[in-house]
């Protein structure tokens, strides 16, 4: 079972993948100061599974270029250099 979708285009920003990783250890650092040995463990396994997908297995993918559509001008100025060369 996938919890984090590491295709997903919010995940595409390094920052926001280090942000999520950083959260849950700081969290797991919260929860050892305070003295609850459970929540630290839970919070610690976040960050050992956010830094896996987040980082280990993350495949960045291309972004697609597209190109701009053909404005009416171009168009008219296509037909008017075959009409040129028809002739």
């Amino acid at each position: 079972m996938q919890l984090i979708d590491p295709n997903h285009p919010a995940y595409r920003p390094l920052w926001a993948r280090v942000l999520i990783v950083a959260v849950c250890f700081g969290w797991a650092l919260v929860e050892i100061i305070t003295g609850d040995p459970f929540w630290a463990v839970l919070s610690g396994g976040a960050g050992v599974y956010a830094a896996y997908m987040l980082f280990w297995s993350y495949k960045p993918q291309a972004v697609e270029s597209v190109a701009p559509a053909p404005s009416d001008d171009d168009e008219e100025k296509e037909d008017r250099e075959d009409k040129k060369d028809a002739d």
